[in-house]
Order: C-alpha cells, then structure tokens, then sequence
C-alpha cells in the first residue's frame, strides 16, 4: 500500500439556563476566519450524561475521551465519514520491508501555541504513549522502535510484519515535545493514580479546535483553532460542552433549547423527542459491545465470601453466570428494545465478526444451579459487581437486572454502580472481582478486542484492558499471527479460531451491542459514525 487514500478497510438546568438574546447577540458580534471567508460565530451546545475526564489525550483510552480530544488533536491518520482511512499529519505512507513503515509527515502544520509540527513530535509522542501512566500502550505494544529520519520522515519498526499498522495508530494523538517539557506534562495523567499536570486541563494540538474554559464536569468550551491546515466544511465556531448526568434534566435540556446535542438518548424517551417541534433523535447501529469480566488471575477474590480459593477460576461457575443471564428479558424491559444480544465480543461491522460464530448459550436458570452445586457452591457466595452508571445506555440498570439474575443461582451481587469519574481509574487498577465494560474495536478489525481484551497481560501493553487477567497461551499465539498475517482468508481463519477459543473457556461474558441515539435540534446538521466519535468539523447549524 502506498497511499492511505487507497486503503478502504450534573450539573442543574440551572447551570444551563442563558439568556437566548444574549447568546445571539454574542454570536452575532464574533467572527473569524474559517477557510477561505468570514463568517458569522455560530455556537453549538452539547449534552453529554459523561464528561471527558482530562485533556491529556493519552490518559484514558475511552471513546468519550478519544471522540473529544480529535477534535483539538490529530494522529498521522485519520478516518473519512466512511470510515476509510485518510491522511492527516502524514501525507503518505508505505512499507519498505515487512517490519518497517515509512510515514511522510505534512509540511506547514502548526500546533495551536504556534510551535511547528516535525518528526520530533511524532517520535515524542510514540515514546509518551509507551511509558509510565498511558493508557494508550495497547497500541504501540508491538512497535520496536520509531526513528526520525528528517524533519518531516519518520519509520516505524514492528516487532513483527503488521499490515494493519496504520490502522491500529489512527487513534494516537500528536503531542508537540516542546509544550510537553515545558509544561511538565512529557508523563501522561495517570487515572490510575489520580495524577494531574497542565495537559489535564489544557490542550496544544494541531486539530480545528481548541480547548478554552475547562471546568471539569461542569463545563467545557471549545473554540475554533483559526490556524487550523485542513478543511472545516461545517460553520460551527464554539462548542459549549456539558455534562448533564441525570436523564430526565437533559432531555429537558433538548427539548427547551438549552442544548442543541444530547446523548445519548434515553430508550424511553425517543418518541417524546421525535414527536416535539423542534429536535429529532439520529440512530443508528452502534460498534460497541457491552460485556462482563471477571477476576481469573488472583488465588483468592478481593470482594467475596469465598475464602481460600477463586470461584471464576473454574469454568462451570463462569458458565453458570452467563446461563443465569436472562438477555432477552434484559433487552425487552431495560434497552427497550434498543440493544442487540451477543455470543462475541465484537459487532457486525467489525474486521473479522464471524456470524456463525455470534450465538449466545442459551438461558437456562436450572442449568446453572446445576453447574453450581457441581462447582461446590449449591448456596451460591457473594461477590462485589463493579458498574459504572454514566457511561454505557443504562448501566446502572443493566447491572441491577444481571444482579437479579443471578440472585436466582444464590449469588449475592454487591453492586457498586458510581460514576466513570471514580469507576474507571478503580477498574484500570484491577481493583474489582467482576465488572462492566464496553469495547469498540479502534481499528475497526477484531485484532484490536483480540490484542486489548483477550491477549495475556504484560507490561508494555497486551491485554491492558484484559482486566480479570484470562490467558490463554494458544489465543495469544493466534493473535501474534493474526497481526502479521497478509492473507485475508487465513486471517479470517485465525481470528475464528482464536474467538472460538476464548468462547469455550467462556472468558468474558458478552451482553449485547447498544444502539447510538443522539437527541438533536432541527437546524443542526451533523455526521453520527457508528464508533460514536462527534466531529465538530462536520456541524453545520443551518
């Protein structure tokens, strides 16, 4: 491949409320160049039921986090509205041999401090995300070595042939070294530990806006970067982005004004929105795959009543959980309808989904009770469930169903359900025994779920989202020549095999896909993707 082109692979109302006169009349007031012309300030307001937990764009590999930041930040390459692959901060790349990728970096780029983009930010950045305290390490984990090679070439080595490169660093951000230095900010926010530096609150990339007022879960502005090289084919000047945790107040806030964006759209809410004068809701399908986890690694649970020994370790209790799961009720009386249950913890539309493959073991309580009396725990014990209840369409209350669910087997599920602002650094500590997450698959191919999720933990990177520690040394096998494998039938074959496996181990207990619902004002023209990114380049307020 020579060119990328070629390659298709809460806060209160009252927080909200503004004096609607005042709002036109600022917007009216301010302009700017955008492109080629002058045009009026147009302002957007979004609501969101979760908040972008830093600025850092290498501190939390989450799609809230990721779809924010790309719009103040850009990797190398980037993604179209139809989710090819495009250029971005490297104008072309290829491979000069099977482990090594040169990049062509763009010429006349600036950060938005001014500072000139050159290799010697790319190569920086590579290095950030790699060590202490990033979140991005699953995608660099398999890099040997990124070289400069002049101000606007660099190579990147594998340590094995990787095809599919480009697309797995679509998602790495650009950071400029010397803002990093200066700022003390070369070391990414840790939300692990809780760790704060200037890249926390403020932002210096290349990307069409820029990061103003930052009050973190409160309110965050967005002003457009006049600088910026690229195209900005929407007239959106200013984003005022808000967290609005509580479902009820932010439908509110759509359907008064307050907001012209919400998401997501609560299921019970969307005909109430379609049928109102002026918003509409935007669905469509979603790439994400809700799943649970759980602690196979310790000798003996941090949060149980089994003492002396794992109860996840033995497969039949794993298996009991999953049986005792009453998905469709799950779907009916929770999502709505709006959710679609799985057997793989990827969605069609995902490299490598296999259909045959994507089927559920069936509900069966009396199963289960059986596999538990087998396992030696016919009374069943109780367990810590670790939720968020901000972050996936109704989690909270998907964990209360499955915590029901299992209360029918004699688990007692103490459930922790708390916001993402205090449940993800908890979990990314694997300080949890059995847990919630959602995965889009980046790359959009299942070696990402397969490198992420399923891959034995090491510290550079694999398995770094794998948070209950399976492993299975022939998945990890598969997945090593899966990366490198150039033959798309063979490919296909690996990937199969390695799902197949992990479903026989039953590693991960998958839910089902959540649908995207965005709340959205009638004269707001947008482009909803179904990895949930929320480009502002692509507004248009008519």
């Amino acid at each position: 491949m020579s060119h990328p082109s070629d390659r298709r692979t809460t806060p209160t109302l009252s927080r909200l409320t503004r004096s609607l006169k005042l709002s036109q009349a600022l917007t009216l007031a301010a302009t700017l160049a955008l492109n080629a012309g002058a045009i009026e300030a147009k302002t957007v307001r979004i609501g969101n039921q979760g908040d972008a937990l830093s600025m850092d764009p290498h501190s939390l590999n989450e799609s809230l986090q990721l779809s924010v930041m790309s719009n103040v930040y850009e990797s190398l390459v980037t993604r179209n509205k139809d989710l090819s692959l495009a250029p971005a901060l490297a104008t072309g790349w290829r491979q000069t041999s099977p482990n090594v990728w040169r990049f062509e970096l763009r010429q006349g780029v600036k950060f938005q401090d001014g500072e000139t983009f050159t290799a010697e930010d790319v190569v920086f950045t590579f290095k950030r995300a790699a060590g202490e305290g990033s979140d991005m390490k699953s995608y660099v984990n398999d890099i040997q070595e990124v070289r400069k090679l002049s101000d606007y070439s660099i190579e990147i080595e594998t340590k094995a042939p990787f095809p599919i490169l480009p697309d797995v660093i679509e998602k790495l951000y650009i950071m400029n070294k010397k803002w990093c230095e200066t700022n003390r900010a070369t070391i990414p926010v840790d939300r692990r530990k809780g760790i704060e530096n200037t890249a926390s609150f403020k932002g210096n990339g290349t990307g069409p806006y820029m990061v103003g007022e930052r009050q973190p879960g409160v309110k965050t502005t967005f002003k457009i970067n006049p600088n910026y090289w690229g195209t900005i084919e929407g007239n959106v000047t200013e984003v005022i982005y808000t967290p609005i945790g509580n479902d009820a107040t932010r439908v509110a806030a759509l359907l008064s004004g307050q907001v012209d964006i919400m998401e997501p759209v609560p299921v019970q809410d969307a005909a109430r929105i379609n049928a109102s004068p002026n918003a509409r809701v935007m669905a469509g399908p979603e790439l994400r795959t809700i799943f649970l986890g759980m602690d196979q690694k310790r000798d003996e649970l941090l949060y149980s009543s089994v003492k002396g020994k794992n109860p996840f370790k033995d497969k039949r209790v794993r298996q009991a959980f999953y049986q005792a799961i009453d998905i469709e009720t799950i779907k009916r009386t929770v999502m709505r309808g709006a959710s679609t249950p799985t057997g793989l913890m990827i969605a069609p539309g995902i490299t490598g989904f296999t259909a045959d493959l994507n089927k559920r073991m069936p509900f069966d309580l009396e199963g289960a009770k059986k596999l538990m009396a087998e396992a030696g725990y016919a009374n069943g014990f109780e367990v810590s469930m670790n939720c968020p209840n901000d972050r996936y369409v109704n989690d909270g209350e998907i964990c209360q169903a499955v915590a029901a669910n299992l209360a029918r087997i004699n688990v007692k599920i103490n459930l922790q359900a708390e916001t993402k602002g205090t449940y993800f650094p908890k979990i990314l500590k694997r300080d949890t025994s059995f847990y919630m997450l959602g995965w889009t698959p980046a790359t959009y191919d299942a070696h990402n779920a397969l490198n992420a999720l399923m891959r034995c933990v090491d510290d550079k990177g694999a398995g770094q989202f794998n948070l209950g520690a399976y492993c299975n040394p022939k998945v990890d096998d598969l997945i090593l020549k899966i990366q490198s494998e150039t033959d798309k039938a063979k490919r296909n074959a690996m990937i199969r095999e390695a799902f197949q496996m992990h479903t026989d181990d039953i590693a991960h207990l998958p839910l089902h896909q959540q649908a995207l619902a965005w709340g959205v004002a009638k004269n707001i023209d947008l482009v909803q993707l179904p990895d949930n990114y929320m480009p502002f380049k692509w507004m248009m307020i008519k």
